[in-house]
C-alpha cells in the first residue's frame, strides 16, 4: 500500500459496522456514510481496491468504506467485543468540530465509551500493524 490512512478510520469503520451501513455484495459493497447523506461504492479485484469515498478517490489511502470491507472480508483482524460500543456516532459531525484532527475525535468518541477502552486502542493498534503491512492497491477505478 501506498499511503497509509490515519487510525482513526479504523474506528470509523468499526461505527459502518456496528450501524449495519454496509451492504456487501459479490466483488462491491454499498456503504452509508455517518451522517446518511452520502453513498459509496467500494469494488475490488484481488488486492485492488476502488471507492468512491474522498480518503480512497483523492488522498489514494483506504478511507473507512474500504477498511470496514477489509474487516467483513477478514482480511483485516478487529475486536468484535467492542463494535457495539461504536454505533450512532456522527464521524462527520465530530470530524467537522475538530476540524479534521481525526485524533481529537477518536478521544472524545473513547472518553464516552464505558469499557475497557485502554484494551480497545491496543487492539486496532494491532489491526492498524496488520493493514499497513497489507499489500493492497487502492485504485480510482477497478
Amino acid at each position: 500500500m501506498e499511503k497509509i490512512p490515519p487510525i482513526a478510520k479504523i474506528y470509523e469503520a468499526y461505527s459502518c459496522i456496528a450501524d449495519n451501513r454496509i451492504e456487501m455484495k459479490e466483488n462491491m459493497a454499498i456503504v452509508h456514510s455517518s451522517d446518511s447523506k452520502k453513498t459509496y461504492e467500494v469494488k475490488w479485484q484481488e488486492n485492488n481496491y476502488s471507492s468512491t469515498d474522498n480518503a480512497s478517490f483523492w488522498q489514494g489511502y483506504p478511507g473507512y468504506p474500504v477498511i470496514a470491507v477489509l474487516l467483513l472480508q477478514r482480511k483485516l483482524p478487529y475486536y468484535e467485543e467492542c463494535i457495539a460500543y461504536f454505533q450512532n456516532i456522527n464521524w462527520h459531525a465530530l470530524n467537522d468540530k475538530y476540524k479534521r484532527d481525526y485524533d481529537a475525535a477518536v478521544d472524545e468518541v473513547l472518553s464516552t465509551i464505558n469499557f475497557d477502552t485502554n484494551k480497545i486502542k491496543e487492539e486496532t493498534q494491532k489491526t492498524y500493524e496488520i493493514l499497513k503491512k497489507m499489500e493492497i492497491n487502492i485504485k480510482r477505478k477497478i
